[in-house]
């Protein structure tokens, strides 16, 4: 029997139910269609942010955006990144934080660069990331305090839309806060709970998708709630 595998996933099973004229059974289905989502986010997190960096730079503003908010982001996917490398987790499984760590570097880096004035704290909590960020991605760490790390990461998820969340309803508004970068980070946290399911990924990696499905849920509903009319739309009243 020749075995059909490419990326880590066994086509093999469908492939003979369906030269058999059979639908394929669960079992060897639900795996491959997991691992073909996985892939699917790991590509779409490439671009999945880039929305964002572009309205900032369009518009030349940073309105209405929190900037603890996207730091504290930035702190958040380097933990998750650094303890699913140290899992050993399958790359479909978690390759998106990756992509997405980078994108959140370059867009608090643009956001720095269009504010109308940067504090030296903020200068400070990123020389503190930049030396302390190398020692946790190589898992040069306590494995106690690994977990508690990883732990916390979920409070640092939730709390850095918190205030992001808090400014939008102060405001009425969501600035420049970009409705296409919100939904795929919605649509790709209600996928990854399917996917971290199907990996048997700890507990711990689905209860975070769950967080970011909440969170961004909520700040994807802000940007339809809150959304200005268009001019078409002004004229009619």
């Amino acid at each position: 029997m020749v075995r059909l595998e490419f990326l880590g996933m066994d086509f093999t099973c469908v492939y003979e139910s369906l030269t058999d004229a059979k639908f394929p059974p669960k079992d060897c289905l639900l795996p491959l269609i997991s691992k073909l989502l996985g892939y699917a986010i790991v590509a779409a997190s490439t671009t999945v942010k880039l929305p964002q960096i572009m309205k900032i730079i369009q518009h030349k503003s940073v309105r209405g955006l929190s900037v603890l908010a996207f730091e504290m982001e930035v702190v958040g996917y380097t933990i998750a990144l650094a303890y699913c490398l140290h899992k050993g987790l399958p790359f479909s499984a978690y390759g998106e934080l990756a992509f997405l760590l980078i994108q959140a570097i370059i867009l608090v880096a643009t956001i720095y660069y269009f504010s109308p004035r940067v504090g030296n704290s903020t200068w400070i909590r990123a020389l503190l990331y930049c030396g302390l960020a190398p020692t946790i991605l190589a898992g040069k760490i306590d494995p106690l305090l690994f977990e508690a790390l990883y732990a916390s990461q979920h409070a640092i998820f939730f709390f850095a839309r918190v205030p992001q969340i808090w400014e939008n309803f102060k405001n009425k508004s969501t600035g420049e806060l970009s409705f296409l970068t919100s939904f795929m980070n919605s649509l790709g946290s209600i996928v990854r709970v399917f996917t971290s399911l199907q990996e048997k990924a700890p507990t711990s990696v689905v209860m975070g998708s769950v967080v970011g499905i909440l969170t961004n849920g909520a700040i994807l509903s802000q940007i339809i709630m809150y959304q200005k009319p268009t001019k078409k739309e002004k004229k009619k009243d």
